[in-house]
């Protein structure tokens, strides 16, 4: 096959990411630092594979089972008799 009709390979869709940031008091960070060291892993590999459960999976919709009910009890509500 000459050169010029070789087919290309597919450009891989670029994978867009956002930044999120929370706070962490002083102990807590040095205790998460001391925890990845002995583990062998960064902190965020840790988070992220501590949260794996909640954010695969809901990108499109949220199963009816995870939303909150409303309270069935009517205590603080005043009736209109």
């Amino acid at each position: 096959m000459p050169l010029t009709q070789r087919k290309r390979k597919k450009r891989r869709k670029k994978i867009r990411y956002s930044k999120l940031t929370f706070k962490l008091s002083i102990k807590q960070k040095k205790s998460l630092e001391n925890y990845c060291r002995a583990r062998q892993t960064t902190p965020t590999k840790l988070i992220k594979k501590s949260i794996k459960r909640y954010i695969n999976g809901f990108d499109k919709t949220v199963p009816d089972e995870y939303y909150v009910t409303e309270n069935q009890l009517e205590l603080f509500e005043e009736k209109e008799n």
